[in-house]
């Protein structure tokens, strides 16, 4: 008897006043009911559609079974629903609503591409169609905000941050890092935010070897993003807030050349800094030591490194002492590269420390989407894995924009998928329409209905 013939049968016979059997046998059932708001989702945004126009079909057309977009939207949604593996897809394959996410007949259709194919479409894409495919990325994620503000932006904040993501075995390119001591890749993630809203947007997602600077490729990724932001938004003001492992003289250089440029970037420490903000370090420790809590104090300087800066430029410090139970007070210096004009409390605090919130998009990427699934021998394959997650998370990040002013406005993606989208659902098809019954049962029926109306649905 194979897997197929026979019913996976549970008995509990003791804990009710009669005995319960639990089947697995229901054949027009998923666990993934919601999954048609992701699929409205990627309608209003075209972005499997994009994403599948820049890669090449190289394949014999008489031995095609599953078309390029239908593969890559079986493996976006997948990532998105919580299945970021490919080994997935022998359970998946005849789920009737991943069919249904694909565009075939949810009952009747074939089954969705096996693992193996999976496997194989992962490792076609080049260097260049993996590059287009960031770019059709961007210009989704860019059109989508273009038209939800009109092209009118005040200012448009763009955050770049590296993170490490760890490998066990033999990747192409993974190298021991010592900052993060282990074998790992580099990947680079930036977000834009408009004006002063609260959400920072996934625009691009750039997986790097394990051994190269923190700052590397990221002129590339600025320039082709103003480039683009430019053209939607004309005559916008943009900020740019890096960490300090992109305080190299060559980024500093090019913020600096750009029109219509405001950038906060971390220093690193080194001696003359330290020298320059002992003054301050000396008041802090005053304060500290009277007040028995921790102080700081801030301040700023003009500041030129002997051989790699041309000139001097705008160097806000924050000179802290910081004390906690049962340990000894701890200088704090910290710096930050500016051209901006404000005080240094103020950029500091209300500029540079706001991107702080971008550490919960990137912990959203490592442990709701898994982005960090980076497990193919290939490189280039491990690449077009990141690229389809980043798709999946802005496809999660549609649906949250459309909750706003909703007790799931901040959610995080995982609660977001738990909540509206693995939902038990049976699946009836017929000649004209195909119903989805949902539980009646539902504690997020409003917000649910609520979302499916923005998406486009129509209550009837």
């Amino acid at each position: 008897m194979t897997e197929h013939t026979t019913t996976e049968c549970l008995l509990f016979p003791d804990i009710f006043d009669r005995p319960v059997v639990a089947k697995f046998d229901h054949q027009q059932g998923s666990s993934d009911g919601g999954a048609i708001l992701l699929k409205a989702a990627n309608q209003r945004l075209g972005l499997t559609s994009a994403l599948a126009a820049c890669l090449q079909e190289e394949r014999q057309p008489g031995k095609i079974l599953h078309e390029i977009e239908e593969l890559l939207t079986q493996r976006v949604m997948g990532i998105a629903l919580g299945y970021e593996d490919a080994n997935d897809a022998a359970r998946l394959a005849s789920d009737p609503v991943h069919k249904l996410l694909v565009g075939r007949e949810p009952i009747d259709g074939e089954d969705l591409a096996s693992q193996p194919t999976l496997s194989r479409f992962e490792n076609a894409p080049d260097r260049k169609e993996l590059f287009r495919l960031g770019e059709a990325l961007a210009d989704c994620v860019i059109e989508r905000h273009r038209k939800r503000l009109h092209g009118r932006a005040r200012r448009i904040t763009i955050d770049l941050d590296p993170t490490d993501d760890p490998t066990h075995g033999q990747q192409q390119f993974t190298f021991f890092n010592r900052y993060y001591d282990c074998h790992c890749y580099l990947p680079v993630v930036c977000f834009l935010t408009f004006n002063d809203e609260v959400e920072q947007y996934l625009v691009a997602a750039v997986l790097r070897p394990g051994n190269v600077s923190g700052s590397c490729g990221a002129i590339g990724i600025l320039r082709r993003l103003l480039r683009r932001l430019n053209a939607a938004f004309p005559g916008v003001v943009f900020r740019v807030r890096l960490d300090g492992g992109f305080a190299a003289p060559e980024v500093l250089e090019f913020l600096d050349r750009q029109p219509r440029m405001e950038y906060v970037v971390n220093l690193a420490s080194n001696a003359v800094l330290d020298r320059l903000v002992e003054p301050a370090m000396r008041t802090a420790r005053r304060l500290s030591k009277k007040s028995g809590e921790t102080e700081h104090v801030y301040g700023q300087f003009r500041y030129k490194t002997k051989k790699t800066w041309k000139y001097k430029r705008r160097i806000l410090c924050k000179a802290e002492v910081t004390r906690h139970p049962n340990r000894d007070p701890k200088d704090n210096p910290r710096f930050v590269i500016t051209n901006m004009k404000q005080s240094p409390q103020w950029l500091y605090e209300e500029v540079y420390c706001q991107r702080g919130d971008l550490e919960n998009r990137i912990k959203e990427l490592h442990y709701g989407m898994e982005i960090g699934r980076t497990s193919c021998t290939s490189f280039w394959a491990n690449q077009f894995r990141v690229l389809m997650t980043a798709a999946a998370y802005v496809l999660l990040q549609e649906l949250r924009l459309r909750l706003a002013r909703t007790d799931c406005a901040r959610a995080q993606v995982s609660t977001l998928r738990e909540r509206f989208l693995k939902l038990g659902v049976q699946v009836i098809a017929t000649v004209r329409r195909v119903v989805l019954h949902l539980p009646q049962a539902f504690p997020y029926r409003d917000s649910f209905h609520r979302l499916a109306l923005s998406l486009g649905a129509q209550t009837g």
